[in-house]
């Protein structure tokens, strides 16, 4: 039976949550949006009016499909060119899904959703439904079909490994914007050590080109040889003008919740640097410079005001 108005409305207001839910999962955007929609197909297929509570129903077949995608996912990851890290979004994106508590805000952050990748699918599974979500165990339980007492164990795995992380630091925007024009007047002095000075000891530098764009494929770490790279970055060069095809804007951001970093040529987002703040000062910087994964951020970027550029890099 075709679907009525009333079904098709029925998920169209329930995408937002779908979208924010399989964004956390898979990391990526694109890959969201594609199991939201096969969960669409899924929902056109089936006899809607014996689902007794479709917003369940619509959770369940899109977290399961997101699972069969993680486990495919993994052995992906494992012949991808250099480092994995996850597509960036602007505040304001709708697919960053709630963000009312810590646990949410941080649930999306570019740091947990690489430590996310960590888990295995059901663990990130029962973190993402219960810590952003706010689903309870049995809910969750009857979503993968596994009992309350393994649900509860799950969370505390994945919670012990998200731990393992280092502390975030909460910041708003004014503060991030702060942050990132301390850091690039550093990066952009020519010399490291007001770079160095404000670095972790242990701070490192991870940038993902996806086998399309030169990165380096083992990370920098440690606060020498970060402050050196960054020295390096944002040192202007033809090969670098070239390699993005023209000198680049360079604007601050918030993305994902953190402060960022976003260089821009003829309007097309061609790089987002993200930086983790800790007490202790910046610990890490993860650079999204695969093209594939910046398609959602240019198109945003063109739709929105950002004014003028702090300046001219490259």
């Amino acid at each position: 039976m075709p679907l009525t108005v009333s079904d098709v409305e029925r998920f169209e207001a329930s995408r937002p949550r779908l979208e924010a839910i399989a964004y956390r999962l898979l990391g990526s955007a694109s890959e969201a949006e594609d199991a939201v929609q096969e969960t669409f197909l899924r929902w056109q297929a089936a006899d809607v009016e014996r689902v007794e509570v479709p917003e369940a129903w619509l959770t369940k077949v899109l977290t399961n499909l997101c699972l069969n995608q993680l486990t495919s996912a993994r052995a992906r990851r494992e012949t991808y060119v250099g480092q994995w890290l996850p597509e960036p979004l602007f505040a304001g994106d709708p697919m960053l899904g709630p963000a009312e508590t810590a646990e949410q805000r941080e649930s999306v952050s570019f740091a947990v959703l690489a430590l996310l990748e960590r888990l295995s699918p059901g663990e990130r599974a029962v973190y993402v439904l219960r810590e952003a979500f706010q689903y309870t165990h049995r809910e969750i339980a009857e979503i993968l079909d596994v009992t309350e007492d393994a649900s509860q164990q799950a969370l505390h795995r994945a919670r012990k490994h998200v731990a393992q992380g280092r502390a975030r630091t909460e910041i708003d925007e004014a503060a991030a914007r702060r942050i990132v024009d301390e850091f690039l007047a550093a990066a952009t002095s020519g010399r490291t050590e007001p770079l160095v000075r404000l670095l972790t000891q242990d701070a490192v530098a991870i940038g993902d080109g996806g086998g399309k764009v030169p990165a380096r494929a083992k990370a920098f770490e440690g606060a020498r040889a970060v402050a050196t790279f960054m020295r390096g970055l944002f040192k202007p060069g033809k090969a670098k003008r070239d390699l993005v095809g023209g000198s680049a804007e360079i604007h601050p951001a918030v993305v994902n919740g953190d402060p960022a970093v976003v260089a821009v040529v003829h309007g097309r987002v061609v790089g987002i640097m993200c930086l983790e703040i800790t007490p202790e000062g910046i610990a890490a910087f993860r650079n999204q410079v695969n093209p594939d994964k910046l398609e959602r951020a240019t198109r945003r970027w063109a739709a929105t005001d950002h004014g003028e550029p702090l300046f001219r890099a490259f």
